[in-house]
């Protein structure tokens, strides 16, 4: 058994949730962004996973997950009617970003303990290579 071989794998996974909370937690910093650098609202940023093939020398092929990309949500905002708003249009509607605080904090709950799995598994792997290396002395 190859104790190695499965915290490679869980690297993988570790690196893509820590990516995924990350995202998260720049969509809930920017819900009430209603102007950014390239104008307009803020866009929620959603996270996409795809398989990746670890080829390892000497040994048989390994499978982990990572990010494919990370894309723009493409809903539409909410129009919220304020005309003091300094972007808002001339019929004082004001497009906010189509950030949804409980979608976000469902998806940074998930991550979280998607995280915290695979960590744990980390922790597993670890505990019993020691275990391996007490028993041979």
């Amino acid at each position: 058994m190859n104790l190695v071989a499965g915290i490679d794998i869980t690297s993988g996974a570790l690196s893509a949730q820590k990516m995924r909370l990350d995202i998260v937690a720049q969509n809930i910093a920017n819900a009430q962004t209603t102007r950014t650098a390239g104008g307009g609202p803020y866009k929620r940023q959603v996270v996409s996973f795809e398989s990746e093939l670890i080829k390892r020398t000497g040994g048989a092929s390994l499978q982990t997950v990572r990010i494919a990309g990370v894309s723009n949500d493409r809903t539409p905002g909410q129009q919220v009617h304020n005309p003091q708003h300094p972007d808002a249009n001339e019929d004082g509607l004001v497009e906010m970003p189509n950030v949804n605080l409980a979608y976000e904090m469902v998806d940074l709950i998930t991550a979280s303990r998607a995280y915290e799995a695979n960590l744990s598994v980390v922790k597993t792997s670890r505990t019993l290579a020691q275990k391996t290396f007490e028993i041979g002395r």
